[in-house]
């Protein structure tokens, strides 16, 4: 088995060698010494965001941990901001910048299990978002009564974008962060975490200042500026907290009614809500969202569905609304569980995307919610493999989504017993939570919880393209079978139905039969619904 898969993973690579990587690719994807020697602890983030000039002035705070000697460590700040200096213990350090990374010199070398803080001003005018969240950057709007109306969102760009970072999933601050915003009066800044105050600086300008408990991942910390009205709900033992524009107020009390059915479903079947310190906010921006840990952006507009439409097709997408039950489950996965390297956000959004059909579940049942999650199957395109290459700030297909949610639905039904499957899911979510993890990570418990070998499905689905193909004749009593369409040591069961009892078959890539008396074409159903597959009628 290991020589084959070597054999997939070295076609593999020769696909993805023919895209083309930059430098700038590397330092931004990679985890060179200079990353790795240290281990970031906190940021405490305190800016100026001026929407006239669309500028950013400030400081980031960076407290860290050195894991190994050293006397250069590599931040990362995007090219066109202005680095106005970079202090240690009241020196000035020396720095070195090679595209977006920022390399510092310290005066001397620093010891392992050493902390150390250090400040990094900057300012200029970060990058402005053409397409967001589909492309980084700021997006500076207005709403409706001509107020500024900012908002960022920078997954998989960077969050250096827009601040001084060591801008790799592999790191999160452990000890969480603060984020001092200062905007013109009239305006609020929401950002993640908890609103400790706010302080008129007699300057036209008001700073809002928020605190995070918890780990969180760079790309998630934000900053969202309107004339907000705050809306205060709660459950048991979470804060809900609806940060809406005026204008939209009354729409938004009867619209996020849905937020604690959800949250209901998601903690039953994932587990505690993992921020619970830092609360739950659902924020408008002028963009349609994003998964910002404790500060969920939500742009649909107050519409069912995704921006109105039903991305399955078939309906039940239409009764809930897309952005607040899909971002949100990125609480859950991508938030608490995270990716170390961008190659791997299958394990973001498949599971997020998974978690969509787990809602509807919980609310409509199993019928309609294997109608549902079918339903996302003609929206893979099976272009490329769903994980990208490593170390290169690469994400694999946009498959990752609907493919990935497809993925676990046919491994539910591998292991075949919904109470062992719902276990399994919550206590991967416990297992994991606030943690960094890769694809191995996720397979090897899969392995474990489920009692059964896994791997070569996860290989297929994950590393290939191709979607394996149940071949079937019959011929007499006689059905005979196979895979096709799939590597040479992968094996799925896929069950069948036959005079109303369900038989469990075990194909390979050789052809078997099973003797099944009286058998026609119409006397048996292969349960596809269940499985990721195609069907084709052969031998």
């Amino acid at each position: 088995m290991k020589n084959s898969f070597l054999v997939i993973l070295t076609l593999l690579g020769m696909q993805q060698t023919n895209a083309q990587f930059t430098r700038r690719d590397s330092l931004q994807g990679g985890l060179r010494i200079e990353r790795t020697c240290f281990d970031v602890k906190r940021y405490d983030l305190n800016i100026t965001i001026n929407p006239n000039q669309k500028s950013i002035k400030g400081l980031n705070e960076i407290s860290f941990e050195i894991v190994s000697p050293t006397q250069k460590i590599q931040l990362d700040l995007f090219e066109n901001m202005k680095i106005d200096s970079i202090i240690w213990n009241t020196k000035k350090l020396n720095y070195n910048r090679d595209n977006d990374a920022v390399f510092i010199d310290f005066p001397e070398r620093l010891t392992s299990k050493s902390n150390y803080k250090l400040k990094f001003y900057y300012s200029g005018n970060p990058k402005i978002a053409q397409n967001a969240p589909w492309d980084g950057g700021f997006v500076f709007s207005k709403d409706n009564a001509g107020k500024d109306f900012i908002a960022v969102a920078v997954q998989g760009t960077g969050a250096s974008l827009w601040y001084p970072v060591k801008d790799s999933q592999s790191d999160e601050p452990d000890n969480g962060a603060s984020i001092k915003v200062a905007v013109p009066n009239g305006l609020m800044n929401v950002s993640n975490g908890r609103l400790l105050g706010s302080e008129d600086l007699k300057n036209g300008y008001t700073r809002w200042d928020w605190e995070v408990k918890n780990p969180i991942n760079n790309y998630t910390i934000t900053v969202n500026i309107a004339d907000y009205v705050h809306i205060q709900d709660k459950m048991p033992d979470l804060d809900l907290d609806y940060y809406v524009l005026r204008e939209n107020e009354a729409k938004a009390r009867e619209h996020f009614m849905e937020v604690k059915p959800m949250m209901a479903c998601f903690q039953s079947k994932f587990g505690r809500y993992p921020f619970w310190e830092d609360g739950y906010k659902l924020v408008e921006t002028p963009y349609l969202g994003m998964e910002h840990q404790s500060a969920v952006a939500y742009g649909n507009k107050y519409k069912k569905g995704y921006m109105g439409f039903d991305l399955s097709g078939t309906g039940v997408g239409m009764f809930f609304d897309y952005i607040t039950i899909h971002e949100t489950g990125h609480e859950w996965f991508g938030n608490s569980i995270t990716s170390s390297d961008i190659a791997d956000m299958w394990i973001h959004e498949g599971f997020t995307t998974y978690s969509e059909t787990v809602f509807v579940e919980c609310i409509k049942g199993y019928d309609i919610a294997m109608k549902y999650v079918n339903g996302q199957a003609k929206n893979v395109k099976n272009d490329k493999p769903i994980i990208g290459q490593y170390g290169v700030n690469n994400e694999g297909s946009g498959d990752m989504y609907f493919k990935g949610s497809l993925l676990l639905n046919t491994l539910r039904h591998i292991i075949g017993d919904d109470e062992k499957w719902w276990q399994l899911l919550y206590n991967y979510s416990e297992t994991f939570k606030k943690q960094i993890i890769t694809s191995d990570t996720v397979i090897d418990y899969f392995n474990k919880a489920s009692g059964m070998n896994l791997t070569p499905v996860f290989r297929q689905y994950l590393y290939t393209n191709q979607v394996p193909t149940f071949v079937y004749n019959v011929k007499g009593d006689y059905l005979y079978y196979s895979w096709d369409n799939a590597h040479e040591d992968f094996n799925m069961p896929i069950d069948i139905a036959f005079e109303g009892t369900k038989i469990r078959l075990n194909p390979t890539l050789k052809v078997q039969k099973i003797k099944l008396k009286k058998l026609n074409k119409k006397s048996f159903q292969i349960f596809d619904n269940q499985f990721y597959v195609k069907i084709k009628e052969g031998h």
